[in-house]
């Protein structure tokens, strides 16, 4: 919850965390030196997956952790037999937006107004990546 809240204005609830973790998707952890500093969750059903949640500690980002934790997400979808991955993004998060693009994602629609913002709301990026059988995941560079 602390990095939740550190890294973005409107963080999700522990209500949140509790009813993805009690619904059993699959949630990934990074730690550097013992210390949490960063986590993904994906939801996984009917050969799709979502990512719904990838965040860094803000005094980690620019390192390369997203990505890696992007990748452990989409290498687990594809493991268990997602054809396709799907995750909503804000537009005003361009860095977002950037990695998303560079691994593969394309935008294919908008959620109208989505996100609450300090002003009222903002629209998503719906963006999804297809997983094709010769795509190999693993031989990704690495960081």
């Amino acid at each position: 919850m602390a990095i939740e809240q550190r890294a973005y204005p409107f963080p999700w609830t522990r209500g949140i965390f509790r009813d993805c973790l009690r619904a059993g998707y699959p949630a990934w952890a990074m730690t550097e030196h013992g210390c949490l500093i960063g986590y993904g969750i994906v939801s996984l059903a009917a050969g799709e997956a979502h990512v719904l949640n990838i965040c860094t500690a803000p005094e980690r980002q620019g390192r390369g952790h997203g990505r890696h934790l992007l990748r452990a997400l989409v290498r687990l979808a594809r493991e268990q037999g997602a054809e396709r991955v799907f995750l909503e993004v804000r537009p005003s998060n361009l860095p977002a937006i950037a990695l998303y693009h560079s691994e593969g994602f394309n935008e294919i629609g908008r959620r109208p107004r989505y996100y609450p913002t300090r002003d009222g709301r903002e629209d998503a990026l719906v963006m999804a990546r297809e997983l094709v059988v010769d795509d190999n995941i693993s031989r990704m560079p690495s960081l």
